[in-house]
């Protein structure tokens, strides 16, 4: 009984202490009003997207990506059946911008069950050579036209660096490392993408500049296949990246050149170059000096840029080997929010704009074209090719294949599943060479589905769909093909 009423006492005291601090602050008015159950409306919030993701919302009602598409993800990278049943549960008749697939008639027999584990015959090979355009001396076809999107180490954990590294290795895909450089995490098997953002992390000399001879030793040192560099991104086009401070460990440090304990912010323009031309002029000279095919990354806001990339292409020979679209959509770690809800077009409106442009200029064969925004799911990759997309970029998508559950917690350091955390306790719980396959394992899906997609569709590869083979169906019983919402009709 004494332990009791000692317990009770301590208890009581601790109650009167709480209640005195909520009465005496003053920084919120609502523990103020009322101490203690002032608290439950804080917690509340804090845990508002898990108890929104689990027990409020519908299948298709969650952002950015719904609980259909999460179950599929999952169930894909797990190799456990991914398939649905007793019909769609969407409102076709009344939704806005529904995208509908075309069968053919007589659609393609595929050999085989079309679920062989990481069978050749699902890498489905990029239609064109990257850097033919310009003879680049290490050009190549890419094996995949699904690659793993511009994500860092540093905004992600080494351990999932890792997975996706090794997962690329075995689904023989492209991964792009970012604007935060290569890392150790980074030499696993998968072939590269090196990011070059406008910070130059990995290859900057002390004063923040590009260095020549780090970026030459960068590529001599790994496996880098092509250069990517990063005008903007969808989700804050117009500003810099950014790494949180408590993100930035010695190691990350180090390899991007940057002091510990302050947020990495980089600038939102180059230094470099300040217009199209000595763009053209910085590509240029990339490409000369470690012969691989080089390209550009962006979201599309004003137009006149993309006109004058285009003429200046065709008027003096200087090229880009590759264009990356990002759409508006498109996911990151940190950023304003008016700039990841308002700033640039989606990536439908934003691809097919500017791929007109390149096609009137009769440059579309010559450049291939990348897609990147919530591109991870069959029928938005498929319509991402018709529109012109040579390959597609996977981002978001492959970060919940390697667990991650949308918790929404990529600026705080505090990912529950280890993917965008540089805390050591989590991500000690993503086993990065079982996340691997995982990872793999949904690559491989993807592109299954995309070729099933495509034998529907009467045609024997994803570059081959066309706009015709969709509709866009909005509330009203409207119904109109993709070629004419896009303004395609030119290529019928």
């Amino acid at each position: 009984m004494y332990w009791l009423e000692m317990i009770s006492v301590i208890t009581v005291i601790g109650l009167v202490i709480w209640i005195t601090f909520d009465l005496l602050q003053s920084k919120h008015a609502i523990l103020h009003n009322f101490p203690i159950i002032g608290h439950f409306r804080y917690w509340l919030e804090a845990v508002g997207p898990e108890l929104r993701q689990y027990i409020v919302t519908g299948n298709d009602e969650e952002r950015p990506f719904s609980r259909d598409e999460r179950r599929w993800v999952y169930a894909s990278s797990k190799k456990e059946n991914n398939y649905f049943g007793f019909g769609t549960d969407n409102d076709l008749e009344s939704s806005s911008g529904y995208l509908i697939i075309r069968h053919a008639a007589f659609p393609i027999n595929a050999p085989g069950t079309g679920d062989e584990h990481y069978d050749p015959q699902y890498k489905i090979a990029c239609a064109k050579e990257l850097g033919a355009y310009r003879q680049r001396r290490h050009r190549f076809v890419p094996e995949s036209v699904v690659n793993i999107s511009a994500m860092s180490y540093g905004s992600l954990s080494r351990t999932a660096i890792e997975a996706l590294n090794r997962g690329a290795g075995i689904a023989g895909c492209l991964h792009n490392t970012g604007e935060g450089g290569v890392s150790p995490h980074h030499q696993h098997g998968g072939e590269l993408i090196l990011q070059i953002g406008t910070g130059y992390f990995g290859c900057r000399n002390a004063a923040g500049r590009f260095d020549m001879n780090r970026f030459l030793d960068v590529i001599a040192a790994n496996p880098v296949r092509a250069i990517e560099i990063k005008l903007s991104q969808g989700a804050k086009p117009g500003r810099g990246g950014l790494l949180p401070a408590a993100k930035i460990t010695p190691e990350i440090s180090k390899i991007r050149g940057i002091p510990m304990g302050k947020d990495c912010v980089s600038p939102a323009s180059h230094t470099e170059f300040r217009n199209v031309d000595s763009m053209l002029d910085f590509v240029e000279q990339l490409a000369d000096k470690s012969g691989l095919p080089v390209g550009i990354k962006s979201a599309v806001g004003q137009i006149n840029f993309w006109n004058d990339l285009a003429d200046q292409i065709n008027q003096s020979g200087r090229s880009v080997d590759f264009i990356t679209i990002d759409g508006g959509e498109g996911g990151t770690g940190a950023a304003p929010l008016v700039f990841s809800d308002h700033v640039a077009l989606p990536f439908k409106l934003a691809f097919s704009k500017v791929h007109r442009i390149f096609r009137d200029a009769d440059l579309d064969q010559k450049i291939i074209f990348i897609g990147a925004g919530k591109l991870g799911f069959p029928e938005n990759a498929l319509l991402a090719f018709a529109l012109g997309c040579d390959m597609v970029n996977v981002g978001r998508e492959a970060m919940m294949a390697l667990g991650c559950i949308q918790a929404q917690r990529c600026h705080t350091g505090h990912c529950p599943t280890g993917v965008a955390t540089q805390n050591r306790w989590l991500l000690k719980g993503l086993d990065p060479t079982h996340k691997a396959g995982r990872f793999a394992n949904y690559i491989v899906s993807l592109r299954k589905e995309l070729l099933q997609l495509s034998h529907a569709c009467g045609v024997t590869h994803p570059s081959l769909v066309s706009t015709d083979h969709f509709a866009i169906l909005n509330p009203g019983y409207e119904n109109r093909s993709a070629t004419e919402c896009f303004g395609y009709t030119d290529r019928v």
